[in-house]
């Protein structure tokens, strides 16, 4: 879900990467579908690294199944700054199915070993705490991975905000290449509520 784009904290790293090397290794695993390698983590060091002129960088390799594999990669790229809101929707769906595939389940409380059982916290709840997110947000968030990607982008750049884009994702794809039209065509976007009332209507 994370995107390598040629901005200035890309030319920053290579700046970095020119003078010191690339400092932290890429994770990558072997690849499970051909010959090679398969990177993890670290699709930005690399391209920063090609662009600097190195031709060789430190890995650290790791025997991944797919779902550990995407629980890695998530990890290691929502501590960024400026993810884009498609971004954190990918990356938290793709986590909390790699999680549910897991079966990762938590006691919720363990200062007390009384010999009760303790109640146990789903994947939802593990995934909002790991990230500082509520559950509502990050099923807000993934909501977003419903929208066409013409919409998604218009979300990404700040022309629908994030409340109306979660609202838009209700609507029918075909409904959704019909608004976007519209949009186009008349050079506007709805409100929260025309929003809510497409939504319903829907």
């Amino acid at each position: 879900p994370f995107k390598v784009e040629v901005n200035t904290e890309l030319c920053e790293l290579m700046k970095s990467i020119e003078k010191e090397g690339v400092i932290v290794p890429l994770l990558i695993r072997t690849n499970p579908y051909g010959d090679g390698y398969e990177i993890i983590s670290g699709h930005r060091r690399k391209e920063a690294a090609i662009w600097a002129g190195e031709t060789k960088i430190p890995v650290v390799i790791r025997e991944l199944d797919d779902d550990q594999a995407v629980v890695a990669m998530v990890d290691s790229n929502l501590h960024r700054e400026n993810l884009k809101p498609s971004e954190k929707a990918f990356a938290y769906k793709m986590k909390l199915d790699a999680m549910k595939h897991q079966g990762k389940r938590l006691p919720e409380a363990s200062s007390v070993d009384d010999g009760e059982e303790h109640s146990m916290i789903n994947s939802n709840e593990l995934l909002a705490r790991q990230v500082g997110e509520s559950v509502a947000q990050i099923k807000r968030y993934i909501r977003l991975t419903n929208l066409i990607p013409k919409i998604l982008a218009m979300v990404d750049e700040g022309k629908i905000a994030f409340t109306i884009g979660v609202e838009l994702s209700y609507l029918s794809e075909e409904e959704q290449y019909e608004l976007h039209a519209v949009m186009d065509l008349e050079q506007c976007t709805p409100s929260l509520s025309q929003a809510n009332r497409m939504k319903r209507m829907s």
